[in-house]
């Protein structure tokens, strides 16, 4: 695994240069033979701490199916920030990852982004609220799209919204008293558009942190603007899943995520053009 700064001379915004400070990448090459894409994860947390179980667990399972994995541990509300630090961090790692992906070989057309609860969030949001590049940057990493080529949210939250929004990431990423427009401009089921990027989205109807109305919602957004998703919905399930385990374990939404993946020609073994 090697781990590095987003930004080596700090993050733009930053409060200090303590770790919670210095946004990182990590990453877990693919352990099977390569199939040239690329996915971003995002662990959840409310914004307020990364889960390992939604963050390196998921790297290594996207590795042993030969794809070019990374963990972003991007800047929290536990640690007094706000939005757009996130979105920000967000946008600089999916250029990076896209920069490293045609200097090694790589597809930069197959960059895909995966989050969980929060994390899922933060997929809705960088799906939604992504640009082009800036052209004219001296920074060749700046020059890239910040547009994921694909999202993969487990059990999101999408709207900040009364009364499908979870309150604890809703604070953390917009504070005690946001304003009504802020509320708006962070709920993800406003700002879908016809070039949002296509979804995988998956809950559970049991959830009782992050209500399933969420998925249901964003998966209405993306139908709406013609967007191509998948959607898995499954009765039982507490939240916070990830992969599950011996005692306690998922849904089969891996295999149903795989399946959809390969149909995006992410699991594809075709070398990158």
């Amino acid at each position: 695994m090697l781990s590095f700064p987003l930004w080596p001379n700090g993050a733009p915004g930053a409060f200090g240069d303590l770790p919670q400070d210095r946004p990182t990448l990590t990453h877990f090459p693919a352990t099977a033979p390569a199939t040239g894409s690329s996915i971003i994860v995002f662990p959840g947390g409310g914004y307020g701490m990364l889960a390992p179980h939604e963050g390196e667990v998921y790297a290594q399972w996207l590795a042993s199916q030969g794809i070019d994995a990374w963990v972003l541990q991007y800047r929290l509300g536990a640690h007094e920030y706000r939005h757009p630090a996130m979105l920000h961090d967000a946008a600089r790692a999916v250029r990076i990852v896209r920069h490293r992906a045609r200097k090694s070989g790589l597809d930069p057309a197959r960059i895909g982004v995966m989050g969980s609860s929060a994390g899922g969030h933060l997929v809705a949001t960088i799906i939604t609220k992504f640009d082009a590049g800036h052209a004219e940057s001296a920074d060749p990493i700046d020059r890239e799209s910040s547009r994921p080529d694909l999202g993969i949210l487990c059990y999101p939250v999408i709207t900040m919204k009364s009364p499908h929004a979870h309150e604890g990431s809703r604070e953390n990423l917009l504070g005690k008293s946001p304003t009504a427009a802020l509320i708006e401009l962070m709920s993800a089921e406003f700002h879908v558009r016809a070039d949002t990027s296509p979804a995988f989205i998956w809950h559970t109807v049991a959830d009782n942190a992050v209500p399933v109305e969420n998925a249901l919602i964003f998966a209405q957004a993306l139908r709406r603007a013609g967007v191509p998703f998948a959607l898995s919905l499954y009765e039982t399930g507490v939240h916070g899943l990830g992969l599950g385990t011996a005692e306690q374990p998922a849904p089969p939404w891996a295999s149903d995520c795989l399946f959809w993946l390969r149909g995006r020609g992410f699991l594809a073994a075709s070398a990158a053009s």
